[in-house]
């Protein structure tokens, strides 16, 4: 009797302890996490440790920034990184002369269709208004050029240089001066062949602009303006419109200083500003080979100045594609080889 009362007692506490085990392990636990879908995982990546710690991270953040406004007041701002650029660009240099011409302003030119400028042939485009001028040197590069940069450097402006091709071979460096000082540079044909000849034929008055253009970017690096005028400004039908085909813009003259045929330099002044006094404005033709000139370009930027004048600066919208053929031809064209000796060993004066 105890034996079998023993049992069943045994029998009772086994099954309580096996119901409490069951009941302990099958609920839920209050500081488990949920069970999550998979619209909720994909709408909330960051388990709930994670999200705690990204916002500490926002709130250490924050507090930092309130730190750092709070001090910035005392120290001096950081400079900022430096802007990512795709090539250096040199800071335009400051005008030293407070007094100089300097430019009243500066005209873009659209060449497509080849435009005409200069009322003695092209009567196109009247932009310039009154006591306004632009100027343009013809023939170099030359010997004479740094000079010419220098009065106009000196004088903080700018001009248009419609430099002969062949030239361009002799002083590439002096072209390269002009190009560094920012002006504007086109082209004047390969050897200064009048285009107007009887005896030069289409494709010969082609060849000549064409190897001109080629010439000035060999020396330069980099294409030139589609600027271009004819030498002793001889142009023919055929000639322009080839010009035209090819976008590029052509100038003749409204004020010609004849530089060529002056004596000195106060004739180049006078023959401008006496011209000036008619016209009261327009394009100015001048040579910066001319030894006259250059000696005449300090004074004659400062009678313009005195006399109301301003310089328009004229440059190109964008600048001459240049033909691979001619850009070939122009890369063979040998150099001319300089001598060695010095002239006084060449060339000496016997009697007078």
């Amino acid at each position: 009797m105890r034996s079998a009362l023993g049992l069943m007692l045994a029998s009772v506490v086994a099954a309580i302890v096996i119901a409490g085990v069951w009941f302990w392990t099958s609920s839920p636990r209050a500081d488990a996490a949920p069970p999550q879908t998979t619209a909720a995982s994909q709408a909330d990546p960051l388990p709930v440790a994670a999200r705690q710690a990204a916002r500490d991270d926002v709130d250490t953040t924050a507090a930092l920034s309130k730190r750092a406004d709070a001090t910035q007041a005392a120290a001096p701002a950081a400079a900022p990184a430096p802007a990512q650029v795709q090539a250096p660009v040199a800071a335009a240099p400051k005008c030293a002369n407070p007094d100089g011409l300097g430019i009243s302003r500066t005209v873009v030119v659209d060449t497509t269709g080849g435009p005409g400028f200069g009322f003695l042939q092209y009567k196109q485009y009247d932009f310039l208004t009154d006591h306004e001028v632009v100027l343009t040197f013809d023939d170099g590069p030359w010997p004479t050029t740094p000079t010419v940069l220098k009065a106009l450097a000196d004088e903080c402006t700018k001009a248009v240089f419609f430099p002969i091709g062949l030239h361009t071979t002799y002083h590439p460096d002096i072209l390269r001066q002009v190009a560094a000082a920012g002006h504007t540079i086109g082209a004047h044909t390969w050897s200064h062949a009048h285009l107007a000849g009887k005896k030069i034929t289409e494709q010969q008055a082609k060849d000549e602009i064409e190897k001109g253009f080629s010439a000035v970017k060999l020396a330069l690096g980099a294409n030139p303006a589609p600027f271009f005028r004819f030498p002793a400004l001889a142009h023919t039908p055929a000639t322009t419109a080839y010009l035209g085909t090819r976008n590029i813009a052509m100038f003749s003259v409204d004020v010609d200083s004849n530089d060529f045929k002056s004596k000195s330099s106060d004739e180049v002044i006078n023959n401008v500003m006496t011209k000036l006094d008619k016209e009261h404005k327009g394009i100015i033709l001048m040579h910066d080979l001319q030894k006259h000139t250059a000696q005449a370009l300090p004074t004659l930027l400062r009678k313009l100045k005195a006399g109301g004048y301003k310089v328009v600066w004229m440059k190109a919208k964008t600048q001459i594609e240049t033909l691979p053929e001619y850009d070939a031809m122009m890369a063979k064209t040998e150099k001319p080889v300089a001598s060695g000796r010095p002239i006084g060993n060449v060339v000496q004066t016997v009697a007078e």
